[in-house]
């Protein structure tokens, strides 16, 4: 997307490759709004860590930090021995894989470009087609989120409210995004609406991310906490639900995203408000046959004991220097689940690169979704 910083505007992408430095560029999105800063991580550790500490964090733009990871862990190797290779490539997957356990995109990614490097026969050839297929693994998250935006864009209409939760923006992704690209499709087809954002606390990416996108898309929104949902539901301020997705079972139909999206589909049921759930084809899982078995990320208690901002008042100088705010009880500790599950009678369809599918059609339909067998 474009970025507009300081008066000019650039197009870029959430996660990058320079080849010349064997290093993966990343938007850092954890300073975001406030500073728009590009990092490069210099080893396939580095690049772990940072999907961990959500330097990159949405499903696409892991998947595809994942993909360059390896390529870049491939590259990295001095030794001759294919044995050897191998050996470190392992090493290098379970780095990657273990980094955000409840996103189905990373190893989605991993296993992608692990297939392509097994054609070469030496080890050079495996460096060079691992970067090739990190490469088309990134590109084609860009091209399936264009899709979603074409089948999507039908379901809005000049005049709605849409909510969204977390970001599924074109942050969480290579290029477009998955929840927003509807949204963007919408616009560049003249058409006017409201989209609210929830914070989605505790990280607050739907205040600090989705908010930022869209104004820099141009696009009428307002940011609500996460409460505020039900009332606006109540008094038919919202008509339809958008939400991306970590991980979605192609068996079930079951979708894991951020915490508080099951709550929003519980609500949005409850009020007969229509409920999607915009996927790429990387976040199917076609393996795991119940919600329950999906692993679901604990992350650290500070989440939600506090918040990371920037003091009111702080001028461009001071932008970026971000500040821990301990909120609640100093001797209180905290639970914090990253994710939940929404089960498949909750959604009204899953918007995909092919369609908008009932959640039953995905298995229905395997084959034209990706699945390998």
């Amino acid at each position: 997307m474009n970025v507009t910083v300081h008066g000019r505007t650039r197009h870029f992408r959430t996660v990058t490759f320079d080849a010349g430095r064997n290093a993966v560029r990343l938007i850092e999105q954890r300073l975001l709004p406030h500073e728009f800063r590009i990092v490069a991580t210099r080893d396939f550790r580095q690049t772990a860590r940072a999907i961990t500490d959500m330097v990159v964090r949405g499903a696409g733009a892991i998947g595809a930090t994942a993909a360059y990871g390896l390529a870049q862990g491939a590259h990295a190797f001095r030794g001759r021995r294919l044995a050897d290779f191998q050996r470190h490539m392992g090493v290098v997957s379970r780095a990657l894989k273990a980094a955000r356990p409840t996103a189905v995109d990373p190893a989605n990614a991993i296993h992608y470009v692990s297939q392509f490097m097994r054609r070469g026969r030496t080890i050079a050839e495996r460096q060079a087609l691992a970067l090739a297929a990190a490469e088309e693994f990134a590109s084609a998250d860009v091209r399936h989120c264009e899709a979603i935006g074409r089948h999507g864009a039908r379901l809005i209409r000049s005049g709605m409210n849409v909510l969204t939760h977390c970001n599924a923006g074109w942050l969480a992704f290579v290029d477009i995004g998955s929840a927003t690209a509807p949204l963007y499709a919408a616009q560049a087809q003249g058409r006017k609406f409201h989209v609210y954002c929830d914070e989605t606390r505790p990280r607050s990416q739907g205040a600090t991310l989705t908010a930022w996108e869209l104004a820099q898309q141009g696009i009428s929104h307002q940011v609500i906490a996460d409460n505020a949902a039900g009332h606006l539901m109540q008094r038919g301020k919202i008509d339809l639900v958008i939400v991306g997705s970590d991980r979605t079972l192609g068996r079930t139909g079951e979708v894991a995203n951020k915490i508080g999206t099951y709550t929003k589909a519980v609500l949005a049921g409850r009020h007969g408000i229509p409920f999607y759930v915009a996927i790429p084809l990387s976040t199917i899982d076609w393996e795991l046959k119940s919600g329950r078995d999906i692993p679901i990320e604990e992350r650290h208690e500070e989440e939600v004991l506090g918040a990371w901002g920037v003091p009111a008042g702080a001028g461009r100088a001071r932008a970026g220097r971000r500040a821990y705010v301990r909120v609640a009880n100093p001797t209180s500790g905290a639970l914090n689940p990253g994710f939940d599950v929404t089960p498949a009678e909750l959604i009204t369809g899953i918007i995909t690169p092919v369609g908008i599918l009932k959640p039953s059609e995905l298995w229905a339909r395997r084959r034209e979704l990706g699945w390998a067998g």
